[in-house]
Order: C-alpha cells, then sequence, then structure tokens
C-alpha cells in the first residue's frame, strides 16, 4: 500500500542518524580546539553493573572519538553517599569537565535525586536535574534529556516543521516521556500524554500524526492502532526470550505497525544509538555555553 513501510527509506534508521550527528559534534569539537577549547565529558561509574560498564566504555570511546577529553571515575560498590556527593562537588568546580554524567542505576543505599540534583545544572548533560526540568517545561534556555533530544532531531529531520501536528506519547516517566512532551510542545506540536492507564488507549494512538511509545512493555502497541502515515518513534528496549534465546524487541508490535505507518524507528537500531550522540551534543553545547559562543547549530533543542 501506498505510504507503508515496506520501503527501506521509510524506516527511520537510528544508526546512520546517530553517526551524522557524531560527525557534526566532531567538526564544531574540531573548530573548538583551533581556539584553545577542548569540551571534557565525566562519567561517574559507582559499582560493577555489566550492563552499566559496557555503556560507560562505549561513551568513552565516542566522547574520545569526537576530539573530546573523557574522564572516567569508576568507584567501588560501597561508595558511600558523601564520597560519591564530594566527587560531584569536585567535577562540578573543575573547569576542563563542561559535562557530568552519573551512571544510573546506583547501589540501593545511595539517593540518586540527591546525587543528580548536587551537578551543576550547566553540567548536567543528562538534563536529569530539577532546574533543567523547570526550565524546560517553562521553555527556557536548559540542558535537555539526551532520549527525548534524539526523538526530536529524528522526527525534525523525517517531518520538517512539526507545528499542528497531533502527536501521542505512550509513557509518563521523568526521563522520556514528560520531557518528549515538553520539547514537541516548544515545537507547536498538539501534545497528548497517555500510559498504561488511559481509557481507550487504543483511540488515543489512531489520532497521532506522532507516536512516541516509551512505556516498556514490549509490543504493546499493535499495527491497528497506528494511524495510516503517522510517524512512530519506539523509545522501548524490552529484552525477551523466545526458543531459548533472547532478543531485544520494541514497544511496538513492529510487523504490523510497519505496514500502517509512514515511518518507523526499528529496535534495536532506533532510538538507542542516538543517546550517546546527543550526549557528546548536549557537552558541546554545554562547552559553548560556558565560553560564551554560540551554541552548536541543529544539535539542540
Amino acid at each position: 500500500m501506498s505510504g507503508s513501510i515496506t520501503d527501506r527509506e521509510a524506516l527511520i534508521d537510528g544508526k546512520a542518524f546517530s553517526a551524522d550527528v557524531r560527525q557534526r559534534v566532531a567538526a564544531q569539537v574540531a573548530n573548538l580546539k583551533e581556539q584553545g577549547i577542548t569540551p571534557g565529558l565525566a562519567v561517574v561509574l559507582v559499582g560493577e553493573d555489566p550492563a552499566s560498564e559496557v555503556y560507560v566504555r562505549n561513551k568513552g570511546i565516542q566522547t574520545r572519538e569526537a576530539g573530546m577529553n573523557s574522564y572516567e571515575h569508576k568507584l567501588p560498590a560501597d561508595t558511600t553517599q558523601e564520597a560519591l556527593m564530594a566527587l560531584v562537588a569536585q567535577l562540578n568546580a573543575d573547569k576542563a569537565v563542561h559535562g557530568i554524567l552519573v551512571q544510573l542505576p546506583l547501589p540501593g543505599h545511595l539517593d540518586a535525586e540527591a546525587v543528580l540534583n548536587a551537578i551543576e545544572p550547566a553540567k548536567d548533560v543528562d538534563g536529569f536535574h530539577i532546574l533543567n526540568v523547570g526550565l524546560l517545561a517553562t521553555g527556557q534556555k536548559a540542558m535537555v534529556a539526551c532520549t527525548p533530544l534524539g526523538c526530536l532531531m529524528m522526527l525534525r529531520d523525517r517531518l520538517g516543521d512539526l507545528a499542528g501536528l497531533n502527536a501521542v506519547i505512550v509513557g509518563r516517566s521523568n526521563i522520556v516521556g514528560k520531557p518528549m512532551a515538553q520539547l514537541l510542545l516548544r515545537d507547536s506540536c498538539t501534545v497528548t500524554i497517555a500510559h498504561s492507564k488511559t481509557r481507550d488507549l487504543g483511540e488515543v494512538c489512531r489520532r497521532a500524526d506522532i507516536l512516541v511509545a516509551a512505556v516498556g512493555r514490549p509490543g504493546m502497541i499493535p499495527g491497528d492502532w497506528i494511524k495510516p502515515g503517522a510517524t512512530v518513534i519506539d523509545v522501548g528496549i524490552n529484552r525477551i526470550e523466545e526458543g531459548g534465546r533472547t532478543r531485544l524487541v520494541g514497544d511496538v508490535d513492529f510487523d504490523s505497525a510497519r505496514a500502517v505507518a509512514g515511518a518507523i524507528t526499528p529496535v534495536p537500531g532506533g532510538v538507542g544509538p542516538m543517546t550517546i550522540a546527543c550526549l557528546l551534543a548536549n557537552t558541546l553545547t554545554a562547552c559553548c555555553r560556558a565560553a560564551g559562543l554560540p551554541e552548536p547549530e541543529g544539535l539542540t533543542a
């Protein structure tokens, strides 16, 4: 059918898009270095969670590939709240560090909220500080959470002007759902935040020109919930077992959704690669702001 996702070009290729973002970041970092300025990203890992260790290692590799300085701080699992807060204070005061990221989840004895809110808001490249959340909600300049920023970049690239489009976000988390809604409101979409307890959720989804799924339930959204021609951004990353093997799937049932969607992100290979790319973009933005230079074009909200 016309407009269906039978053609490869209707897939939103997050790997290719994130590679382009990283190249743009690297080019602007090279320009900054000619002026004697090198953006620096500090990542703090507490404990030995295997998934977090892989993620932090990948962040370090991509940070250095972009020409930035990478500062990695690995702390033992029994690190005290006081010691972690002291490290954050040290990084806040370090002018070579423009972005600070504390890898979540933290061990259970640590107060993650207190740690995140101790980060200098201007260096909060994850966009989780309460001040940045408030600035975003009131339409002011903020550091924006990486995953929603990546989704916004892909939507702008695919659709151009978003003004007037109906956007439905399934999921109300502080990390994705709520900031995604604020970003789409800023781009003049008509925004609905839905969730697992929304009445007649399927009918709500069918009204969406833009559907963002971020609820954390594998295959929760079937194809018949999707408006023909809609753009679907699947943020879900769910690990399921099939025939003794595990594989990653999204919150959208991809096979049925691709028959009606105008464009869709796959899982894996869609939104996921954009998160680290936008972390680098945020670090570049934070560096430019700290130096009083113009913000990087096309890499901010």
